[in-house]
């Protein structure tokens, strides 16, 4: 097997990369199992994220890496929590307060469309001059009452009308042929096998 390092601590994004690559024979290394702490998020977009953290957990690891930087845009809030998604309300990784926050803010809103954004980077090594670089996006509408328990993050609350649910009520096999991220993966993958 193929070792890669997945610059994320996420248990929800861990689980969703290590399903999509294990049929391409790639051993998905979460970054905390080798000691490797979280990079800064420090930029305005969400491609400079992925790019700082997958060069970050190659230099630390001396292995191939793969970073996603992703996250949610309301288009009524002019794109927001976008970066800022994962800490929108303070604390990292806060799902029920960073929810409350952005139904809060689109209480007076009649535009509920949004679209998640996936960023998806692979580096070869640190330095790599020719990062693999993917951005993605899924389209749906903020809703105020969650429904479903799967997914993490928005997913209760991003509801798709073509399927007449929320991603957090579609089954993670499902999700995962969909979704912001499996597109971005697919995308990668398909560069991979162009560059070989």
């Amino acid at each position: 097997m193929k070792k890669l390092v997945l610059a994320s601590n996420n248990a929800g994004k861990v689980r969703e990369f290590q399903a999509l690559l294990a049929p391409l024979n790639f051993q998905v290394i979460p970054q905390g199992e080798l000691g490797i702490p979280s990079a800064e998020e420090p930029h305005y977009t969400f491609v400079e994220n992925a790019l700082a953290k997958a060069r970050h957990a190659s230099a630390a690891s001396g292995l191939p890496a793969l970073a996603d930087d992703s996250g949610i845009c309301a288009h009524a809030l002019h794109g927001e929590p976008g970066v800022l998604s994962a800490r929108y309300a303070g604390e990292q990784g806060d799902d029920a307060a960073n929810n409350q926050k952005l139904i809060a803010a689109l209480k007076e809103q009649s535009d509920r469309e949004a679209h998640y954004v996936c960023a998806l980077v692979m580096v070869r090594s640190e330095n790599d001059p020719e990062p693999l670089i993917v951005q993605t996006r899924w389209y749906g509408k903020i809703i105020d009452e969650a429904k479903g328990s799967h997914g993490f993050g928005y997913d209760p609350f991003f509801f798709l009308p073509e399927l007449q649910m929320t991603a957090a009520e579609m089954d993670p096999a499902q999700k995962n042929l969909i979704s912001h991220r499996g597109q971005a993966l697919r995308e990668l993958i398909t560069q991979l096998q162009s560059r070989a």
